[in-house]
C-alpha cells in the first residue's frame, strides 16, 4: 500500500473510531491501531460498519507474548476490507487474568480465533459461547505458546500398541545438550 493510501486509511480509522482510537501507525505496510480492551467489540463494529473503512472480514485473532510487560499480551485482530482492498490491524493489551469481551458478535469467524487464543496463550475471553480448548487435548496443562511454556512440553502422547490405546509419558529427550556458538559453519571462526 503507498503512502498516500495509508494516510487516507489512518485518518479514516482516526474518524471512524473517534475516542476509542488510542493511537495509530503504520507497521510492515499495515496500519495498526491500538484501543482500549474493554472498547474492542465496538471499535471492530465501527470498523465494519462505517463505509470509509468497511473491514467486513475478520481474517486472524492472534495472542502475542511479552512476558516482561505486566499486561503481557497483546490481542491482534487481522480485519480486511474486500471494496478497498486495504488491511487493518487492531491491538489490545492483557494480562493472565483479566478477560477480553468476545467478538463473536461483530465476526462469527471469531468464535474459533478465540478459542485459539485461549488454548495455545491463555487468554480469556469473556461472553465466548463455548470457550474451551481447540487444538490440544483436553487434558492438556499449560499454553504452549507461551514463552515460558518448556520448549520439550513435560509430556509426550503415542500409541501404545500393547495397550491398544493413547498413552501419555513424561518427555525423554534422546540426545544431549548442545551448546550452540551461533556461527555459521561456512565462514569459519577466523
Amino acid at each position: 500500500m503507498n503512502a498516500d493510501k495509508q494516510s487516507q486509511l489512518s485518518a479514516a480509522v482516526k474518524r471512524v473510531l473517534g475516542g476509542d482510537c488510542l493511537s495509530v501507525s503504520v507497521a510492515h505496510d499495515e496500519v495498526t491501531v491500538c484501543v482500549p480492551r474493554a472498547r474492542i467489540a465496538v471499535a471492530l463494529q465501527k470498523l465494519r460498519d462505517d463505509p470509509a473503512t468497511s473491514m467486513t472480514q475478520l481474517m486472524d485473532i492472534c495472542g502475542v507474548d511479552y512476558p516482561a510487560r505486566s499486561e503481557r499480551f497483546d490481542v491482534v485482530y487481522q480485519l480486511v476490507s474486500l471494496s478497498g482492498n486495504v488491511r487493518v490491524r487492531v491491538k489490545i493489551t492483557t494480562d493472565e487474568t483479566t478477560s477480553v469481551p468476545s467478538v463473536c458478535g461483530v465476526y462469527s469467524a471469531a468464535g474459533w480465533f478465540e478459542r485459539e487464543a485461549w488454548d495455545l496463550c491463555g487468554i480469556k475471553f469473556s461472553g465466548h459461547p463455548d470457550l474451551r480448548r481447540i487444538l490440544t487435548d483436553y487434558d492438556f496443562e499449560g499454553h504452549p505458546l507461551r514463552k515460558d511454556f518448556p520448549l520439550t512440553g513435560t509430556v509426550e502422547l503415542r500409541y501404545d500398541d500393547e495397550k491398544k490405546r493413547v498413552a501419555y509419558e513424561p518427555v525423554k529427550l534422546s540426545q544431549e545438550h548442545r551448546e550452540y556458538d551461533f556461527l555459521s559453519p561456512w565462514a569459519g571462526e577466523g
